[in-house]
């Protein structure tokens, strides 16, 4: 049984992943394992990966187009590893991620961890400053804004019990650390920048303009708040969301 489960959804993602795959091959840490689905990818994603010549990395190729929390749930259902930590197919690792993070999990005896990552564009070069892991999460803190993510932020599932991402809601990822954070104290910083977050433009303008409805029904559906306690910490949510990316539309 590996140490590390490391979770991947792919699609249509050539553009990026070899820098991702490198990223992980070069890692210092080497007892891992890497789960990786594709999700209907119609370009060579899927070539890509099984010309690696690597015990360590699974492929599952999904039936059907589900989006990323559904390809990362197939990955969960199959992963073996003592600690979960998540890499998407166009982010990056500093090889002494998971060196560092397993022996910060270790040391701090920790269910829940994060570090810094750099907020960089898609040549890798840093865009505006790195988000910084600067204080303890918990379920209340979390709720007015996602400090948590999926790149930087490692689970023992030992402890916490695998867990998956909701169906149907485009604010899967929060959702998920929101359900774990239920189980938990707190999840413990890690201020070591190790890893590179690519910042696509339609990613950022979605930020902007379209998203508010999907992190309002976060609270109401999934938390099941009311209307006006959810109201509340969308508008938290967005005041804090504006902060964290200003310095974008300056």
């Amino acid at each position: 049984m590996p140490e590390v489960s490391i979770i991947t959804p792919v699609f249509n993602s050539s553009k990026f992943l070899e820098q991702t795959i490198d990223s992980v091959i070069s890692q210092t840490f080497s007892d891992w394992e890497w789960v990786i689905t594709d999700d209907k990818s119609t370009d060579d994603s899927v070539q890509m990966i099984q010309k690696l010549n690597d015990r360590r990395i699974k492929l599952i190729i999904a039936e059907k187009n589900g989006g990323a929390g559904h390809a990362r749930n197939l990955a969960l259902e199959k992963a073996s590893g003592r600690f979960i930590t998540f890499l998407d197919a166009d982010d990056f690792w500093e090889p002494v991620f998971l060196e560092e993070m397993v022996s910060f999990m270790k040391r701090e005896n920790a269910e829940l961890a994060y570090s810094n990552y750099a907020r960089c564009n898609e040549n890798l070069q840093p865009k505006i400053d790195d988000f910084i892991a600067d204080k303890e999460v918990t379920f209340n803190n979390l709720l007015k804004t996602c400090r948590l993510s999926l790149l930087s932020s490692m689970y023992d599932s030992s402890r916490v019990g695998k867990e998956y991402f909701p169906v149907g809601s485009k604010r899967e990822d929060h959702v998920m650390w929101l359900n774990l954070l239920k189980k938990i104290p707190s999840g413990k910083p890690l201020r070591k920048t190790m890893a590179k977050y690519r910042m696509h433009p339609a990613s950022i303008s979605r930020k902007k303009t379209n998203i508010m409805k999907d992190q309002y029904l976060v609270y109401k559906d999934y938390m099941k708040f009311s209307t006006l306690k959810s109201a509340y910490y969308t508008a938290n949510w967005a005041l804090n969301g504006f902060m964290k990316y200003s310095k974008l539309f300056n």
